[in-house]
């Protein structure tokens, strides 16, 4: 048997580019993308992916160069996942929320040949360019800009002399044809961690293997069949869209792109289109449960991820016909690193069993050979199955990122004993699915007991008037730690009456061992969140800093709940 080579018949480099290229051979004549009243098919889309490719390389972009682009959910972010890698480059995303700083911060870091800007962000880039040019060091050469127009309305060009419809009509890929890729594990895609500042920068490199075998894996475990229509309500910067910019072109999809996932756009998209598929982080799903009452006129899958999704919102969100599968997943696993694969036998049980159940973060994807949750790094012994025991979640597999650009240190210490750390802290019940309980940093560490946020926050979500919770550790003179909870109430509810504190405590002593119960309760309008919408404890942390307690839990004389916060 060894002798038998590989063959370029029978060895081909993988990488998710491809996608592309069957699409337009396969489903040539079906409609790829959307746009207000732009309708592209497969065979143009692919076509314009060639001529930017080409424009690209007469750019003078080379292999292994960095493309940045700053741009909602359009047509360009979307063919610029293909185009950038065509040319051999490596694609940037930038996160359309940052400001000024956080994003000349990647530009920086990331040192791109061009840097594509949306016509909506050329304030925030001129900020961008002008305060990298006025820290460039001698010699240094700040990124050519291209301005991307609205193809519905275009706009006149305000800073940059280059726009991005020039050049996918004057690229010509007869003289610069797309370049192959050589080895699968060359980058393809370069992406920011959220919350990072400038700073700590940390940018994650995805290999063209792992992109595409992620890309599989997440149309197979989330049951995404020929033809679906897609909506584009997560943002594409975020892991790629978590792959699906490429896995539409797999199935011969049809991407819906909307600017802004706004609720009257979203629902507007899902009736217009019949949106079959769509994603998002669970604030996402709070957005859609706040703005509708009635049911929709079909089901639509929703994946959601990015922020242990609370039972309540989940049970509210599928009475209006969204059926959700819940992932997890971060940026330094190409996207999904688990799936909730839903058992046929759960479809008997109650409605609030079933969406607990879903709550889970599931079994390892299919681009992992193995994901574990071990209660000792050094030793990497595993934790019982028993729903109790917590240990760090880790991953080994294909998926996983190459790496930090230009980290070799943090990157180290990313991987330890063949695995990747997550730094999240979980359990496994007795079926084997993974349920998340906190971040490692965000346990709070109670007289020695460890509290996790994640179960508090679940129990709150049950209270009929809450509508966001979060809890963090807030400092005690005796325990340590105990937890904080911080509320936004459902319209129509006031804490000044209607819900107090001391309402939201004893509801939580019904629900939990009284160790676990908020301490206190800090009313808000709304949770900080970052720009993927997961809640910025930090913030709410550095709230508390100094805070004395004075809350209805507080084991204090006179308190109608004193001494027995630790039964």
């Amino acid at each position: 048997m060894d002798s038998l080579p590989k063959r370029d018949a029978n060895y081909v480099p993988l990488s998710p580019i491809t996608f592309l290229q069957r699409a337009a051979s396969v489903y040539a004549d079906r409609t790829s993308l959307v746009y207000g009243n732009t309708i592209f098919t497969w065979r143009q889309t692919y076509e314009r992916c060639c001529r930017l490719a080409a424009a690209l390389q007469q750019l003078g972009v080379m292999k292994k160069d960095v493309v940045s682009v700053l741009a909602p959910n359009t047509p360009a972010l979307y063919e610029m996942h293909f185009a950038v890698p065509m040319a051999g480059a490596v694609l940037n995303a930038i996160n359309t929320r940052l400001d000024a700083t956080a994003a000349a911060g990647i530009i920086k870091h990331a040192d791109p040949k061009l840097l594509f800007v949306d016509y909506q962000y050329m304030c925030l880039a001129t900020e961008v360019l002008k305060g990298i040019r006025d820290g460039e060091a001698a010699g240094s050469i700040s990124p050519l800009l291209v301005v991307i127009d609205d193809l519905n309305k275009p706009e006149e060009t305000r800073i940059g002399e280059l726009h991005y419809e020039q050049l996918v009509e004057r690229g010509d890929p007869e003289q610069r044809p797309p370049r192959s890729v050589d080895d699968e594990w060359d980058a393809i895609t370069l992406n920011y961690t959220s919350g990072t500042t400038s700073s700590a920068l940390k940018g994650v490199v995805y290999s063209h293997r792992g992109a595409y075998l992620s890309t599989v894996g997440l149309l197979l475990q989330w049951g995404v069949g020929s033809e679906p229509v897609y909506l584009w309500s997560l943002p594409m910067f975020h892991c790629n869209g978590w792959t699906l910019t490429w896995g539409v072109a797999a199935r011969g999809g049809v991407n819906v792109c909307i600017r802004t996932p706004a609720a009257d756009d979203m629902y507007a998209a899902l009736s217009a289109h019949g949106v079959t598929h769509m994603c998002g982080a669970p604030v996402l799903l709070n957005i859609l449960v706040e703005a509708r009452r009635e049911p929709l006129l079909h089901a639509v899958e929703v994946l959601t991820g990015g922020a242990p999704p609370p039972a309540a919102l989940l049970e509210r969100v599928e009475r209006l016909g969204f059926n959700v599968t819940h992932a997890y997943g971060m940026t330094e696993a190409t996207g999904s690193a688990m799936v909730c694969e839903w058992r046929e036998r759960w479809n008997t049980l109650p409605t609030s069993t079933r969406a607990r159940l879903k709550a889970r973060q599931g079994v390892s994807a299919l681009s992992l050979a193995d994901a574990a949750v071990v209660n000792n790094i050094d030793t990497m012994q595993s934790v019982p199955r028993d729903g109790t025991a917590l240990g760090e979640i880790m991953l080994r597999g294909n998926s996983i990122m190459k790496g930090y650009y230009k980290d070799t240190a943090a990157t180290a210490s990313a991987f330890r004993g063949g695995w990747f750390l997550t730094g999240d802290v979980g359990v496994v019940h007795p079926d084997g699915y993974v349920e998340i309980k906190d971040r490692s940093k965000d346990v709070i560490i109670s007289g020695g007991e460890n509290i996790s946020s994640v179960d508090v926050e679940m129990a709150l979500y049950q209270h009929h008037a809450v509508r966001e919770a979060a809890v963090v550790a807030m400092p005690h003179p005796h325990w340590g730690e105990t937890p904080c909870a911080f509320v936004a109430l459902e319209p129509g509810f006031s804490c000044l009456g209607e819900v107090t504190e001391e309402d939201i405590i004893l509801f939580c002593r019904d629900k939990m061992p009284h160790f676990m119960v908020p301490r206190k309760v800090v009313f808000v309008d709304k949770l900080p969140t970052n720009s993927t919408g997961k809640v910025r404890k930090i913030e709410l942390r550095q709230r508390l800093h100094g805070c004395s307690q004075s809350a209805p839990g507080d084991s204090r004389p006179g308190s109608a709940l004193a001494g027995k916060a630790r039964l």
